[in-house]
């Protein structure tokens, strides 16, 4: 009887460890996809996200499977041959399908969202504007995908998906339910990333504050998501991305050198700038300079149709220069970060991204495994400020000239804006974390937007089991084992076998 009994037992065992593993086989994918086109200032970027359908409501599984830069400048670029603007995308539409699976194409959504560039091209010319957007929605429409929209969004729209992608990527959002949730709610609110974002023509800046007031009410939004309440600062400035920024400083440079020449104590229209390096030079056509909604306000008429820049290399002048434009003179809020805008205390850790990242990567400050001390990055920047234009040409061949010209000024600028703007500080500088990439997927505002526009975050946590499939499938094994062991112990104490009784004569 025994010996019956041990078979049977064993024979169960193995049957629910079979029932386990055959319940726990990975089911074949059925893979979803959707197509982000981020059309900025400068460029425009189109990413393929794609995710398991059925875990469609989970936290952290759409990930980034491929990215595509288009040639040549941002869709607002085209203000002048809007018939192009469109065309331009073909040959990242085309990589999108070869990345995606043909019998899934109609069934992919396509967006495109124009940021700063597109804003300030509506403010100067809606004409152009609307037939950009034309254009470029006549050829996402042409390609085999589900066309979903192309629109300029707003500057609070940007910050808000910012701050929902890092977060969703961060797993900041993760849902729990069963017996996990016990284990959770004796924890505090799932801690938030705030976002700072910035671009070629606006920045922006989002957290969750537990200090917000009523009193401006347009920077603020209010998320549930998971069951869970968020309320939220956010705020964008346009024409304070890096490239705008640079524009805005040459246009009081310009104001300066027209208030000099009409008293005389200038002749001609070289202009030394210590934002520069040492040795560099480049020339203005200033009849397109103040064509800029950014700029339009501080135009002058002078003697001279082009301004000669020569750089001096200067840091500690470049920041006086920068900061003279944020306005910290009038606050009508308990707080402010500049030219009037409410900021209520800086709150968690941040996420910086897009220039943020790609301005402190060149400058080698982003390789640490902890965010370096504020002094350390100022006199990395102040010691690359101060290199020779010949030298930084040599040792950056590869790099376009442009592009390496201004990223002394961009290093100053972020450092001004973050400090001076934002009024980060010693202190709490290092809650500042410069992000690239956040697993495979890009940090910015993209993701965020395709996970809005699908409804792939719930408000309300989604309804589910205790217990996973798996959890459950392995604890009736080990609650079957236990029982087994149970009984037979039993039937062992109460019914002793004669080999057994024997042994113990």
């Amino acid at each position: 009887i025994l010996l019956i009994l041990g078979f049977l037992s064993t024979l169960a065992v193995i049957a629910l460890i079979a029932v386990a593993v055959t319940q726990n086989q990975p089911l074949p994918k059925n893979i979803k996809y959707g197509i982000v086109l981020d059309a900025g200032s400068s460029h425009t970027n189109l990413y393929v996200y794609e995710w398991p359908a059925e875990k469609e409501n989970d936290t952290g599984v759409v990930k980034q499977v491929e990215v595509c830069k288009v040639e040549g400048p941002g869709i607002s670029g085209y203000s002048h041959a809007t018939e192009k603007a469109g065309p331009s995308l073909a040959q990242c539409l085309q990589q999108a399908k070869e990345v995606i699976p043909s019998a899934q194409h109609k069934e992919t959504p396509v967006y495109l969202g124009a940021t700063a560039g597109m804003r300030l091209l509506r403010l100067q010319n809606e004409s152009a504007a609307d037939k950009v957007l034309s254009s470029v929605g006549n050829t996402l429409r042409s390609a085999p995908f589900n066309f979903q929209g192309a629109r300029i969004i707003t500057g609070q729209e940007e910050g808000a998906y910012g701050w929902i992608t890092i977060n969703y990527l961060l797993g900041n959002f993760k849902q729990v339910s069963g017996w996990k949730k016990i284990l959770h709610s004796l924890k505090s609110l799932s801690e938030t990333s705030g976002a700072l974002d910035l671009g070629g023509a606006s920045t922006q800046i989002t957290f969750v504050s537990k200090d917000l007031t009523s009193e401006s009410p347009e920077n603020q939004l209010y998320f549930r998501l998971y069951g869970k309440d968020y309320q939220v600062y956010t705020h964008s400035f346009l024409c304070y991305g890096k490239d705008q920024a640079l524009q805005q400083k040459l246009a009081r440079d310009l104001q300066a050198i027209w208030i000099d020449f009409y008293f005389q104590t200038v002749e001609n229209s070289s202009l030394p700038d210590p934002c520069f390096h040492k040795g560099y030079e480049r020339t203005i056509n200033i009849s397109d300079f103040f064509k800029n909604p950014c700029t339009s306000d501080k135009k002058k008429q002078l003697p001279f149709s082009q301004l000669y820049i020569k750089g001096e290399g200067d840091y500690q002048k470049c920041r006086e220069n920068i900061q003279k434009l944020f306005d910290k003179s009038n606050c009508p809020y308990s707080s402010c970060s500049f030219n009037g805008i409410y900021l209520p205390p800086l709150q968690g850790d941040f996420g910086a991204f897009s220039a943020f990242y790609f301005v402190m990567n060149f400058l080698n400050l982003t390789s640490e495994p902890n965010p370096l001390a504020l002094n350390k990055v100022t006199s990395t920047i102040e010691s690359f400020c101060a290199r020779p234009w010949q030298e930084v040409k040599t040792a950056y061949h590869n790099i376009k000239e442009k592009y390496l010209s201004e990223y002394c000024f961009s290093g100053a600028y972020i450092l001004s804006l973050l400090e001076n703007g934002y009024e980060f500080t010693e202190k709490n500088w290092q809650t500042i974390h410069f992000l690239g990439k956040i697993g495979s997927s890009d940090a910015g505002w993209t993701l965020g937007y395709m996970l809005n526009l699908t409804n792939m975050i719930p408000a309300e946590e989604p309804a589910g089991p205790p217990l996973s499939h798996g959890s459950y499938v392995g604890l009736m094994v080990l609650c079957s084992l236990v029982l087994v062991s149970v009984l037979l112990f039993a039937w062992l104490l109460f019914h002793k076998p004669k080999c057994l009784q024997k042994g113990i004569v």
